[in-house]
């Protein structure tokens, strides 16, 4: 039998930021700090050797506690970070749900941003113009796509943001959190336009607190603490262990 490619491979990938020990107050006393080499950082690894593969059509989850690396790895991913170490290979389009409304001019109407937002997605003018009608219906902003966006509030920036990232489907999706978008209804039908992409057999790589979702929509799931993966397995089995972290943590 013929072994398929995986979707996405991330190979022994470390991030390093440098931390500023020191507050700053302008950039002209940052420049000179720089020039006469008294601007003194702390080193941080963000993600240390992590490496897995997913193959295409599975789900995994990413679990972890704040500040355990999750979001950096998404945007390594992503193509949005570019690791200090290590490699990233993802076949095929993807779609990156980071942040979602982070790229909006405050600005510019509703209608003007599903064009902007667009392009900075790589759809060209023509795409969005086909699909305009079909994201603003499911924003559910047809009321304020000319008021400009300053006056949305963020959940109306996020709904505007999820209903041109889904706007196509592609061969691998990244999600951040986004399903916690909107009220009540919104989020039902935020999931049910992403388990319509998962029929389509896309490859998703989701970052979630919620272990009920993690289970409901990940077939498999990896455990990363203080930037080191831990633990990977079935979405049940990394789940669980998370799920048990958790309570120890508030003993």
């Amino acid at each position: 039998m013929e072994e398929r490619m995986p979707a996405v491979k991330v190979e022994n990938v470390s991030v390093l930021f440098n931390l500023n020990k020191e507050k700053i107050d302008n950039l002209k006393e940052y420049f000179i700090k720089l020039i006469t080499r008294k601007l003194h950082y702390t080193e941080f690894w963000a993600l240390t050797d992590v490496s897995f593969e997913i193959a295409k059509g599975e789900r995994m989850g990413v679990l972890g506690f704040n500040g355990a690396g999750k979001s950096t790895l998404l945007k390594v991913v992503a193509g949005v970070l570019k690791p200090t170490k290590g490699s990233v290979h993802v076949e095929g389009v993807i779609a990156p749900m980071l942040e979602l409304g982070a790229g909006f001019d405050m600005n510019y109407s509703g209608k003007e941003n599903v064009y902007l937002y667009g392009a900075t997605m790589g759809y060209s003018r023509k795409f969005i113009a086909e699909k305009y009608d079909e994201i603003v219906a499911f924003s559910e902003l047809e009321d304020f796509m000319d008021v400009p966006v300053k006056n949305y509030s963020s959940g109306m920036r996020a709904r505007l943001g999820f209903a041109i990232a889904t706007a196509v489907c592609p061969e691998v999706l990244i999600l951040d959190e986004v399903l916690s978008v909107g009220d009540a209804k919104f989020k039902k039908k935020s999931e049910a336009k992403i388990r319509e992409m998962f029929d389509n057999g896309v490859t998703v790589l989701f970052v979630s607190h919620n272990t009920d979702q993690v289970r409901r929509l990940c077939n498999r799931a990896i455990l990363i603490d203080k930037g080191r993966l831990i633990a990977s397995g079935t979405a049940d089995e990394v789940c669980d262990m998370y799920d048990e972290r958790v309570n120890q943590s508030k003993k």
